[in-house]
């Protein structure tokens, strides 16, 4: 089993921005996709950011153009920068390795951080 530790969550004022951060081993990065993933209250999980092991980006339609995923190897650390953030950021958030799909049917959760967008 993987483990994963998210970081960076808080209250932000719209417009605001946060850098999340997910720690883990870094040989497992070199080898897997990761992603950030989040969860409204009364919502499903959705995938935010996804970079593959080859480093190709894909982002929820929701987030383009505000956030950015990266990858640290030497650090094995994954960043979600999320900037021009709004109400409808607001969610616990939650990083994963695997492909996305897999991921939102069949992977284990850890706790995530929480973020919340408000005035």
């Amino acid at each position: 089993q993987v483990h994963l530790v998210e970081s960076g969550g808080g209250l932000v004022q719209p417009g605001g921005s946060l850098r999340l951060t997910c720690v883990i081993s870094g040989e497992i990065l070199r080898l897997a996709d990761m992603g950030w993933y989040r969860q409204a209250p009364g919502k499903q999980r959705e995938m935010v950011a996804h970079i593959t092991s080859e480093g190709t980006r894909n982002y929820a339609d929701s987030v383009k153009g505000r956030f950015t995923i990266t990858q640290d190897y030497a650090r094995g650390t994954v960043y979600l920068d999320m900037t021009s953030l709004n109400s409808e950021d607001t969610a616990v958030y939650y990083c994963n390795a695997g492909p996305s799909n897999w991921v939102l049917q069949f992977a284990s959760w850890g706790q995530g951080t929480q973020v919340t967008v408000s005035s």
